[in-house]
């Protein structure tokens, strides 16, 4: 195989046959610091965290959708103490689902700035904020039709923080509404080619206003075409943006490194502030996308990409670097959601596979198992890996859900150091599965 230059081109991998983890000695098994019973009526598969009360300790909002033919909406929302109370209810239980293959348009977010969150969502027709620690429907803006695929805030007019918000269809159209919701601006196929999962706001030239990778185009702040992204080596037109993420910054847009993945185009790429690209890898279905230290001693950061669409027991997460090279390959029985965590204080993350509750460094060691001694545990029951701030130390920790979705298991990281800044208290803004 001819390799590329080391600073630009493009590469193909063979599809992945065999993949091992090579394992030195036991996991070290991990009890749940808190089990959170979830409310059978008004839950969903969907959680955040954070704190509504403003009592320094974090709540569980969990909602549900409903799903025609691909256009959702959520239904109905539960807020839950870290005991299982309930704190507020609001919605319809008896129209939607607890399962989910989609981000569900509800967040958490401080959207007036007056110090308090309140509960974002978007429900048929409308983008309603909740009041965080009543429920109380403070305000109802209308929407357009099917604009219920996921809500994202952004900073969009330069202002001291984001206040503007992005709402979507599936894979078709984004609005730009301000906090009166007065529409700013909308893109049907930004750049000819169909909508990213959840669009990602960024200050690309450090002007205080945030461009919006839309799927393959970077928009700017006015929604206008800033560049689109041309794949050298596979039809992007196949398919959408999967997932969108810094790998790291710099002064310009042109010192800045982000990393893409294809859906159905079959693709991952590093691209620059510009839309230039650096490198690609074909050949798999990559998913969702971690980046950070994780190859202890090595420089740079890495990224961690899950291989979707596979069989049952075939799971594979892979560990780049920042020239594209496929470091550690680790096969888990289904690989979907991940997450980084520094869970054992050296600095570097670990790798934390939600299915098999099971934190690998970046050699394919597993390090921790996490205990799940429940009914949530059954065998083929999909999980979701949250990571944040749940203990109020500064510290990030881990929370996982299921689909089955009785329970919400927190795991407090003892071991972990506290970053700077420190972890988000909650799941943070924005959070999204992708």
């Amino acid at each position: 195989m001819k390799r590329p230059s080391p600073a630009f081109g493009s590469r193909s991998v063979l599809p992945l046959l065999v993949a091992t983890t090579i394992v030195a000695g036991e996991p070290v098994p991990v009890t749940p610091w808190k089990t959170i019973p979830l409310d059978p009526e008004y839950s969903g598969a969907w959680v955040v965290a954070g704190d509504l009360t403003g009592d320094g300790a974090v709540e569980i909002v969990s909602a549900r959708n409903v799903d025609q033919n691909d256009v959702h909406y959520t239904s109905a929302v539960v807020a839950q103490r870290l005991d299982g109370g309930v704190l507020w209810r609001w919605g319809d239980p008896t129209i939607g689902r607890r399962q989910l293959h989609h981000d569900v348009p509800c967040q958490i977010y401080d959207w007036d700035g007056d110090g308090r969150n309140e509960v974002v969502l978007a429900t048929r027709g409308w983008l309603v904020e909740l009041d965080g620690a009543t429920g109380h429907e403070r305000r109802r803006l209308p929407l357009p039709a099917a604009a219920t695929d996921c809500l994202v805030f952004a900073n969009l007019n330069g202002g001291p923080r984001a206040t503007d918000v992005l709402v979507k269809t599936r894979y078709t159209r984004i609005w730009a509404l301000n906090r009166e919701g007065r529409e700013l601006w909308s893109v049907e196929n930004p750049g000819g080619f169909r909508t990213a999962h959840q669009p990602v706001p960024v200050d690309l030239d450090g002007d205080g206003r945030d461009e919006v990778m839309a799927g393959y185009a970077m928009l700017n702040a006015d929604g206008s075409v800033r560049w689109v992204y041309q794949a050298r080596q596979f039809d992007q037109g196949r398919g959408h943006c999967d997932c969108f993420r810094q790998v790291r910054g710099g002064p310009t847009p042109g010192d800045l490194r982000f990393v893409m993945t294809f859906c159905g185009a079959n693709g991952i790429a590093m691209l620059d502030g510009n839309g230039r690209t650096l490198w690609e890898v074909t050949g798999q279905h990559f998913e969702s996308v971690d980046v950070g230290p994780v190859l202890a001693g090595e420089p740079g950061r890495q990224i961690a990409v899950d291989i979707d669409h596979q069989p049952w027991g075939q799971g594979p997460v892979w560990v780049l670097d920042e020239a594209g090279t496929v470091r550690t390959r680790i096969m888990t029985d289904y690989a979907r959601h991940h997450a980084l965590i520094d869970w054992t204080g050296d600095g570097v993350a670990e790798i934390l596979v939600a299915q098999p509750r099971t934190l690998y460094d970046g050699r394919g060691n597993a390090v921790a198992l996490l205990v799940m001694d429940r009914a949530d545990d059954a065998e083929g029951e999909e999980r979701l890996a949250l990571t944040g701030d749940f203990t109020g130390d500064g510290v990030p920790d881990v929370l996982l859900t299921t689909r089955a979705m009785s329970h919400v298991f927190i795991y407090r990281n003892e071991h972990g150091l506290r970053p700077d800044p420190p972890a988000a208290f909650g799941t943070g803004v924005n959070f999204s599965l992708y």
